[in-house]
């Protein structure tokens, strides 16, 4: 338990799913916690728990020393911080903003903030809403070293897991886009897979255990494509790309056969091609990476 502190004292910006679970673990953690929400309303179930609603995000961020900001995308961080009124408030205390964004968002915005005398930490939340304030949520920062340290008593009454993951301030935005890029792509896939199963007269839940085996062993999978990567070694000795360009073309064919669109997977078809074209066709799978980097 954080003490009941100036020093520990939080405000929350924006009340979306996570930005309500952010000041419920703070809450449930004992620390002041003042809200805003742009839309009236959504903060009534925490000022009722004890949170101190603000009339407007230049007060919410002059109540405390450390202001979370949890938004849909930058431009709604840009609308509520880029305010003469907020950022006066703002100079000498500190903000952690944890909307997903891109990394040269994340850049820029820290660079307003040191013009306006604000200290600024970019981060991420790699887990549901439902996690935070529990042992299982997963969080994600950078920016100055010092700052994240004296936060990080306060970041940890989150819950979870918060790894730091350096100064240069675009990281913790570079992760995250990576991270969900690998899950966004295998949803689309998953959603493909099952579409092309139910065209057959499979059920997805008859496939869902199949599906769930194949995910057990990309942890390793993941492991030693990294090492391929960095190493810039691409074995294809187990299975070189002309054997995966031979399985994509079988998926694409019996998609397309059903009327299913098979665009995702011709992009990867496109990328093995050009990956055989190149004279690499007994390489693994990863030499796709050095054509995707190409530049």
């Amino acid at each position: 338990m954080i003490s009941n502190t100036t020093d520990s004292a939080v405000t929350v910006l924006g009340l979306g799913p996570m930005g309500r679970a952010l000041a419920g673990a703070l809450l449930d953690a004992g620390l002041p916690t003042t809200v805003w929400n742009r839309t009236a309303g959504k903060d009534r179930e925490l000022t009722e728990r004890g949170a101190a609603g603000a009339p407007s995000p230049e007060a919410a961020v002059a109540a405390s020393g450390l202001t979370l900001i949890c938004v849909v995308d930058y431009g709604a961080v840009d609308a509520v911080l880029r305010r003469d009124a907020v950022a006066d408030a703002l100079k000498g205390r500190a903000v952690v903003n944890l909307t997903a964004d891109t990394p040269d968002r994340a850049r820029d915005t820290a660079a307003w903030a040191a013009e306006h005398g604000i200290g600024y930490l970019d981060g991420a939340i790699m887990t549901p809403a439902t996690t935070i304030g529990t042992p299982g949520a997963a969080f994600i920062h950078s920016g100055p070293e010092e700052l994240y340290r004296r936060h990080e008593p306060v970041l940890e009454s989150l819950g979870g897991t918060h790894t730091y993951l350096g100064a240069e301030i675009g990281r913790a935005a570079a992760y995250d886009l990576a991270l969900l890029d690998i899950f966004w792509t295998t949803m689309a896939g998953y959603a493909h897979a099952l579409a092309v199963a139910r065209a057959e007269g499979i059920g997805a839940r008859q496939l869902a255990p199949f599906a769930a085996g194949i995910s057990a062993f990309l942890p390793s999978i993941f492991e030693r494509f990294a090492q391929d990567v960095d190493d810039k070694t691409f074995s294809g000795e187990i299975n070189p790309i002309t054997s995966a360009a031979s399985s994509i073309a079988h998926i694409v064919h019996a998609s397309e056969a059903h009327g299913i669109d098979a665009g995702v997977m011709r992009v990867v078809q496109d990328l093995a091609r050009r990956v055989i074209e190149q004279g690499h066709g007994a390489d693994g799978f990863m030499r796709i990476t050095e054509l995707l980097n190409a530049r």
